[in-house]
């Protein structure tokens, strides 16, 4: 079971770090663009850990506003769920 949650999780990172790098390719080449709605929603479909390394290694929406808040909250909630889970799984029964 933790095998098949970790490649869902894998593909899912791997599939919002995609759809980052389209986005950043359709912007260098000026073609039709990624909204930011669906970027933003990948990310928070359990996948904050690519779009960052995305968002990092692309160098793509590292400025604009406000995206990069709304991703700042999503990892930050992702964050605190994980935690949780980590205090609930370690809790003497």
């Amino acid at each position: 079971m933790t095998l098949i949650v970790g490649l869902v999780l894998l593909a899912a990172n791997l599939f919002c770090f995609l759809l980052f790098a389209h986005d950043k390719a359709a912007a260098v080449h000026g073609e039709r663009r990624v909204p930011e709605r669906l970027l933003l929603l990948s990310a928070a479909m359990c996948a904050a850990p690519g779009a960052l390394l995305a968002q990092r290694w692309l160098r793509h929406k590292t400025r604009k506003q406000p995206f990069g808040a709304w991703l700042t909250l999503i990892v930050f909630a992702q964050a605190c769920a994980l935690a949780g889970l980590v205090v609930l799984a370690f809790q003497p029964e």
